[in-house]
């Protein structure tokens, strides 16, 4: 929508003015009366000085929508075609996930599981459409409510499916009207999800859940995470669990686990590896997720001790070790010694048993896999590029100089541990206060233009914005991770997933050696993910990064607003040129778009937007 100033200089010129030069003329010198102005400031401080506490005043508004008219009325001056509004695609992609289609994956030959695999390279359904919420749709409660309560007409999970689910889903989940209340006190597993964690530290030699950090636990891969209390109890314990589900049509574990602003993530335990570097993971937890262990020849399994790191734990609790009759229990027998077949050759040792639920640990002792001759053998090569591989028969990460038993571990990386990574101290030291300054700035960016858009009702105690109105954040080119370090070290409540691009400098070992969710992306594909789930997407130089992968920009700009909530913020850091033009692009997608201008002597531009709740 071009502004006003545009519009009345359109009726006097008419649609393709033929005075450019007087145009640009008078526009022009209302952008240096502005700019020249006595009381002008910068729009937004400079990453290299600290942060003022309010850095969007109505003046810089003011200014910056001169400097945005004056864009416009050079673009059409240069006799720049405008694009109308992308449209709304149909009701039936409301909860639309590229890249899972299993009548295509079929018709191609894909069977025995493969076909409800991740498949991009068969997927021709590129329609250049907007996703749009259900009819019911509604913002989601701030966080912490939304944990525990969500709108029902948010997720696709109807009352039919609701009533013919297991008496697992009736224990965690109450349906009322239009809202889902979850119960994660109530009775999951074993007498609840408080009990069956403290069961688990039990287990493993410890007093209490609360010493799962002491002993190393940091981040937990939780498989088929149901719909999501064990990860949220987790999380209370400062933990960092990330739910690893299958994509669903309907009812998805996914879907919900990130509308109750839990980390998630659509994966399956098939065909392809998980796209997730080697040693990883602390802990591995699966609970009915569904899983046969001891099929494909332990395939799975290999897959599971390439993602732990040496001395984590694989936690498995499944129905069918229950000992009720003796027909079960020679079922369980069957089961438990093909598994410990299996851990065996994996250098694993069973720690514990307790009826339904077994711990395994991995060795510490790389060494283990090369001393017996019935060990799985020694992958060869470089693993680091492992971006939806097919499953490997042969034990990774053996020879990294990341084999550092979880218990040696300690909270911040040294600097022996940041030379591992090819970083030096300093400069991540530098890359830090970097994301801590940055973050300052963004929040006071943020907060008033958020704090507009939402004001607080009389009597309202909850939080300013965007504390509340921002919980599930991603960051589309992660680089270190420092964003979601600033953020964590703020005490925001937020969670992020870092992404890193495919193609980039692979930080991703170390981001997961920081305790931090992340995982690798081809941005020249969707994020395998459900639409609406996330509430902030952050970039910085990654438009730059996808234009040298030949990708094409509207395309990434079309999958950010699919995986973004209405209402919904992007903060797009680049060079000026390319930011121009993701404008424009986002002015087609009908986002409310500002250009911030950094004044520290460079090209780097912001462009930060918000996305509409738009209804058809």
């Amino acid at each position: 929508m071009r502004s006003p100033l545009v519009n009345k200089l359109s009726l006097i010129f008419g649609p393709r003015p033929s005075l450019n030069c007087i145009l640009l003329c008078l526009v022009s010198v209302c952008v240096l009366i502005v700019l020249l102005s006595p009381f002008s400031s910068t729009t937004f401080d400079s990453v290299t000085s600290y942060a003022k506490p309010d850095i969007y005043t109505n003046y810089r508004k003011l200014k910056e929508q001169a400097r945005n008219d004056y864009l416009e009325v050079k673009s059409i001056s240069l006799g720049a075609n405008l694009i109308k509004d992308v449209g709304l695609c149909g009701k039936e992609r409301e909860n639309y996930v590229p890249c899972y289609n299993v009548s295509a994956n079929l018709l191609a030959g894909l069977k025995d599981g493969e076909e409800f695999d991740r498949h991009c390279e068969l997927s021709q359904e590129h329609q250049n459409c907007l996703v749009r919420p259900p009819k019911e749709y509604k913002i989601p409660l701030t966080w912490p409510a939304g944990r525990d309560v969500i709108w029902s007409g948010n997720v696709k999970l109807t009352k039919d499916q609701f009533l013919s689910s297991g008496s697992m889903t009736k224990r965690l989940m109450l349906l009322e009207e239009n809202q889902i209340a979850f119960h994660s006190e109530d009775r999951m597993i074993v007498d609840g999800v408080k009990d069956y964690s403290h069961l688990i530290a039990d287990m493993i030699g410890l007093g209490s859940d609360t010493q799962f950090l002491q002993a190393g636990v940091r981040s937990v891969l939780d498989i088929g995470c149901g719909f999501g209390s064990f990860g949220a109890h987790l999380l209370s314990l400062r933990l960092m669990a990330l739910c690893v589900a299958p994509y669903e049509p309907s009812g998805s574990q996914v879907q919900l686990a990130l509308e109750r602003g839990l980390p998630a993530v659509i994966g399956n335990f098939i065909s392809k590896q998980l796209p997730f570097p080697s040693l990883s993971y602390d802990m591995v937890h699966c609970a009915q997720c569904g899983i046969i262990w001891d099929s494909k020849d332990g395939l799975f399994l290999i897959e599971t001790d390439r993602l732990l790191k040496p001395g984590g734990y694989f936690v498995l609790t499944s129905p069918t070790t229950q000992q009720q009759d003796s027909t079960t229990s020679t079922k369980k027998g069957i089961t438990s010694s093909s598994l410990e077949g299996f851990t065996k050759k994996l250098c694993w040792s069973l720690l514990a048993q307790q009826e339904e639920t077994f711990i395994w640990q991995k060795t510490a002792d790389s060494h283990c896999y090369t001393s017996s001759q019935d060990k799985i053998s020694v992958c060869k090569g470089n693993d680091m590029q492992m971006y939806y591989q097919p499953l490997a028969r042969c034990i990774s990460g053996t020879t990294s100089h990341r084999w550092v038993p979880i218990h040696r571990k300690s909270d911040h990386l040294n600097s022996t541990e940041l030379e591992i990574h090819g970083l030096h101290p300093d400069d991540f030291f530098e890359d830090s206060n970097f994301w801590k300054l940055a973050l300052r700035n963004y929040w006071s960016l943020l907060s008033p233009l958020i704090f507009s858009d939402h004001p607080k009702r009389p009597g309202d105690d909850d939080p300013l914005p965007p504390y509340n109105m921002v919980h599930n954040v991603m960051d589309m080119n992660a680089h270190y991770g420092g964003l979601s370090a600033a953020l964590m070290e703020a005490r925001k409540a937020v969670w992020v997933m870092n992404v890193v691009p495919l193609g980039a400098r692979n930080t991703l070992p170390l981001i997961h050696d920081r305790g931090f969710s992340s995982v690798l992306h081809n941005w020249c594909e969707p994020f395998p993910t459900y639409p609406r789930t996330y509430d902030l997407l952050h970039a910085n130089g990654l438009l730059s990064h996808i234009a040298s992968q030949k990708c094409s920009m509207f395309e990434l700009l079309l999958e950010m607003d699919r995986i973004l909530r209405p209402e919904g913020w992007i903060i797009l850091s680049d060079t000026l040129g390319t930011i121009e033009k993701a404008r424009t692009l986002a002015a087609q997608i009908r986002w409310e778009a500002r250009v911030i201008d950094l004044q520290n002597g460079s090209d780097q531009r912001l462009l930060v937007c918000q996305k509409p709740f738009v209804r058809k």
